[in-house]
């Protein structure tokens, strides 16, 4: 598989199960190699998942091909990248934060603030004047009266 025959959708990041699809590896596999290669992937963020640039994606497919096409193993694979010029340089700390724009970065810190608003709420205890309160369900009302309700019932006789 060359990795230019794979389509990488144009966008700036990936996340992990995304990249398995797009070069089609399980994730433990690609966890495995960014144990090789220590500078696949942006780090992860506080609390997040890990992510991708396009550049990483274009790596892990031709690591792929190094491995799969031309029976390397995963040191020969970064000798021959590391020839080639492709290893790159440990991105920077903050290239994650360059790449999101104020409005998401807005919307996370919106979700991020009502989780723990949820949190909090859900780890107080009950008061007794508290507004919810569990009861028992209220009996239905009979339409029968109750006499009619002990009253042996007829059955019909059969025919023959």
């Amino acid at each position: 598989m060359v990795p230019d025959a794979v389509q990488i959708p144009n966008r700036s990041l990936f996340r992990q199960p995304e990249v398995c699809e797009i070069a089609q590896v399980q994730a433990y596999v690609l966890r495995s190699w960014e144990a090789e290669f220590q500078d696949l992937g942006v780090a992860k963020t506080q609390g997040g998942p890990r992510v991708y640039r396009k550049a990483d994606v274009e790596r892990v497919l031709r690591i792929k091909h190094l491995l799969f096409v031309e029976g390397l193993t995963l040191a020969g694979a970064r000798r021959r990248m590391q020839d080639e010029g492709t290893v790159a340089a440990p991105p920077p700390q903050d290239s994650l934060d360059d790449l999101l724009t104020s409005d998401v970065r807005q919307r996370i810190l919106s979700v991020r603030q009502t989780l723990r608003e949820l949190a909090a709420m859900l780890s107080q205890r009950p008061s007794a004047d508290a507004e919810f309160a569990l009861q028992a369900p209220v009996a239905k009302t009979a339409t029968r009266s109750v006499a009619a309700a002990k009253a042996p019932v007829k059955k019909a006789a059969k025919k023959k």
